[in-house]
């Protein structure tokens, strides 16, 4: 895992997390809870490649 992941992950955060305050000072509840969801959708979708690279180490470590 390198630190571009991680800068990412955090700039993604950053722009949910403002454009979540600018939809709920404008009283749009509703689009501001779709916006975290696929702020979170994403982020996972992301991690799912470096999810995988780790059960293949682990299946590489054990022999399995």
């Amino acid at each position: 895992m390198n630190i571009s992941l991680i800068l990412k992950i955090a700039g993604i955060g950053l722009i949910v997390g403002v454009a979540c305050q600018i939809l709920q000072k404008n009283g749009r509840d509703e689009q501001a809870t779709f916006v975290t969801v696929a702020g979170v959708v994403i982020v996972a979708l992301m991690l799912v490649n470096e999810i995988a690279s780790l059960f293949n180490a682990l299946k590489s470590a054990f022999g399995l």
